[in-house]
């Protein structure tokens, strides 16, 4: 089993799926990083070699944001936008949709579970 930072890909999917289970890199970014290397997409994960495995291991690190260090810099980005009480960073801070979406019915995701209204006794 490949482990590339701090990820353990998984051995049986072929390689351009698996490194998109690292989190910043997608479909196009793990196409592009192999091609660079010259790496066939359709090898399986169990069938690179340890030098394959140290080459992507290598280009990741160099070149790209990924897990730990891009997930603290979206929360620094999302931390600084409720510091600045702009109205995205409002958003943010009451758990509601940031990008405009309607809220009356859909917005469950962010909102959460529906709540049961109170009824008055007569």
């Amino acid at each position: 089993m490949a482990r590339i930072a701090g990820v353990d890909l998984p051995k049986n999917k072929r390689v351009d799926i698996a490194l998109t289970y690292i989190y910043g890199i997608g479909r196009n970014t793990s196409k592009e990083i192999l091609s660079s290397l010259n790496i066939s997409d359709d090898v399986k994960v169990m069938d690179l070699s340890d030098e394959e495995v140290n080459e992507i291991r290598r280009k990741i690190d160099s070149n790209y944001k990924v897990e730990g260090e891009l997930r603290s810099e979206v929360a620094m980005n999302i931390k600084r936008l409720m510091d600045l009480g702009c109205y995205r960073g409002l958003r943010h801070r009451r758990g509601l949709p940031v990008n405009g979406q309607r809220t009356k019915t859909n917005a469950r995701t962010r909102k959460g579970p529906k709540r049961a209204a109170v009824k008055k006794k007569k």
